[in-house]
Order: structure tokens, then sequence, then C-alpha cells
């Protein structure tokens, strides 16, 4: 594949592409999905929200950052300082990741004001709009790796390798998030975000961007008035040296599986992770159940998972046996980008659901 070739293909993911025409047209756009069989009496004991345990779960994640940030100023210009700022960073840089992903769902909190400040404060570790990106992951959701309608699509075919890369520092999303929160200050609006923010919310887009740049513009004047960069790394700079882990995450849910497929096993994946991971990416790597049944919270997505696992994949042993699979993938798909994945299922599991035989774009 040339670079001509490469461009064509990747300008197919933009949300006004040829792509989403075709979709549209032939029913891979706001599809009907599989789902388990759950009894509907066992589904609503999953949806059912809890205050508590999201509680305890925030709690230890800010309670942690205050702590390691505490100790990251007490002891400044020691070595051992690096040590709690990689914590606070993690769990900034990568943990908010899942905290926003969480509470955009309104899942985590029965009482809804706890879900929009968790939601507010994530956003603003991760450098995500959160009006904007409510609407973008509502469309991941319906339309997921759905080429043309999915705006969340990372592992691309071909791959953006570079981005990907220098991502694990944020130096891509980064300077990217700065630009739009300048764009949106001045009340402008990308053509895709246009697309899918309602126009009377727009406003709301407007407004944050403009109290997030008097936020890091404190943090930079504090940084220069003290003559210190650690105003920095305490404030904005966690999205550059502790999102590597949100990375990792975020690249098993979908890469190198199924394209335009409506049937969330055969574009997710569901990895068994240590409860340190499963802490900080809050059990999002159940992310076939997440994905089939997004209402359940992540507290329980350990027992969704075993009330449907005779229907799903065998569970990845772990996060690198996972990139075993991901990697040779998305190097095949430079080569070949009709490839992708296709796990197997256990005896006896429901059929994949594939109404539709479609050639990738």
């Amino acid at each position: 594949m040339d670079r001509t070739e490469r461009r064509e293909r990747l300008a197919m993911y933009a949300l006004d592409s040829p792509a989403a025409d075709r979709a549209n047209a032939i029913g891979l756009a706001n599809a009907e999905w599989f789902h388990s069989d759950v009894p509907r009496k066992r589904m609503k004991e999953l949806m059912r929200r809890e205050d508590m345990p999201a509680i305890r779960w925030t709690a230890l994640w800010l309670g942690v950052m205050l702590v390691s940030a505490g100790l990251a100023i007490a002891t400044w210009g020691a070595w051992y300082a690096i040590v709690f700022l990689l914590v606070y960073g993690i769990l900034y840089g990568s943990g908010g990741d899942s905290r926003w992903h969480e509470t955009g769902h309104g899942t985590p909190f029965e009482t809804r004001w706890m879900n929009v400040v968790v939601y507010q404060i994530a956003s603003f570790m991760m450098m995500r709009e959160p009006t904007v990106w409510r609407w973008n992951h509502t469309r991941h959701h319906t339309d997921t790796i759905i080429v043309g309608m999915d705006p969340e699509i990372q592992a691309m075919r071909p791959a953006r390798l570079a981005r990907i890369i220098v991502n694990f520092a944020g130096l891509y999303d980064v300077p990217v998030s700065f630009k739009l929160m300048f764009m949106h200050a001045f009340g402008r609006l990308t053509r895709d975000e246009a697309m899918v923010v309602p126009s009377q919310e727009q406003y709301k887009v407007y407004r944050t961007a403009r109290i997030w740049l008097l936020i890091y513009a404190a943090a930079i004047a504090t940084s220069i008035f003290t003559w210190s960069i650690l105003p920095l790394l305490l404030i904005g700079g966690p999205r550059i040296y502790g999102t590597f882990m949100q990375v990792i995450y975020a690249l098993t849910q979908h890469a190198g599986l199924q394209e335009n497929a409506l049937d969330h096993r055969l574009n997710c994946r569901t990895i068994k992770m240590c409860w340190v991971n499963r802490f900080i990416y809050w059990n999002m790597n159940y992310h076939v159940e997440h994905h089939m049944f997004p209402m359940v919270p992540s507290h329980k997505l350990p027992d969704l998972h075993a009330d449907i696992k005779h229907d799903l994949p065998a569970m990845y042993p772990s996060i690198w046996a996972a990139y075993k699979e991901i990697i040779p993938a998305v190097l095949r798909q430079f080569k070949d980008p009709t490839y992708g994945v296709r796990r197997e299922l256990p005896p006896g599991a429901a059929p994949f659901y594939e109404p539709i035989q479609t050639p990738a774009p």
C-alpha cells in the first residue's frame, strides 16, 4: 500500500466520509447488536447503581493521588520524589481515563451529581472536552468500530503507528487538546465536533475551554513565580508522563479485531488483569461485557462476566497475551487492511451474529 492509498483509506474513518454513507445505506449504522441472554430480573440486579462501591474506589483513587502529591512536594529535590510523582502521574494521566469513561456513562454512582463531579474532574485531567466527548462516546457505543461512524477508532487500518507510539507520552493528544481548547475558547468547533454536538449544547464547550485555559495559565504563572517545574508536574504534566498505562489499556480494547461487525465478541477483548491494573482501569478489562451491556456499573462487570462467559471467547490470561495477538495483527493490516482477528467461541455458545456480510471499504 503506497502513501496515497494509505491516505485515502484513513480518510474513510472520518464521520463525513463515503464510508459513513455506505454504513447507513447497508444497515450497519444504528443497527441491532448481539446480546447474550440474561434473565430480565438478573439484568435489573446487575444494572442497579449504588453509591458506596464507587465512593470507595473514588476515595482510594483521589486519596492515593493526594498523598503521593504531598510526598512529592515534601521530598522535592530528592531523587525519590520521582517515585511519588510517578504514582501520582499514573493515577492522574491513566486512572483519570477510566474515571472519565465510567462517569460519562453515569453508572458508577446512584447519586447523579457525584457522577457529574468526577466526570468533570477526570475530563480535565485527560484534556477531553466533557460535552464533546460525551457525544463522541455515545456514537462509539452505538456504532462500535463501524468505519465512518465511530469517532473513537484508535487502531485504523493501517494503524498510525507513529501517532500511537508518541502518545505513550501524550505527545500527539496533548498538543491537539490545547489546539482544540483555544479553538473552542474562540467559539469554534471542528467539522466532526459540529456533527455530533447538538447546537443547544455547544456553548458548554466554549465555556469549559475558557475555564480550563485559565487554570493552565495559573499553573504556568505559579511555575514561573516559584521558579519551579513542580506546579506543571502536578497540573497538566501527568497527561504526558503518566498516560502510558492508559494507552496500553486502550489498545487492548479493539485493536486488530473485526471492523463493521455487529457482535461485540468480534470487536472487543476481555482480559484478565491483576488488582492494581483493575483499580487503575476501573474494571474496563471486561470490555466485551461493557459494550454488550454498557449500563452495568464497572464494579459488577466481573459478575456479568460469570453470567455470560459461556457465550464469550476465552478471556485473555494477561495484557501481554493480548499484545501477542495485537502486534502481529496490526502489522499484517499494513499489507492486508481487510484482515481482522477472529476469536473462537466455546462449545454451545450462541453463534456470531453476522446478518450483513460486507467487505472492508
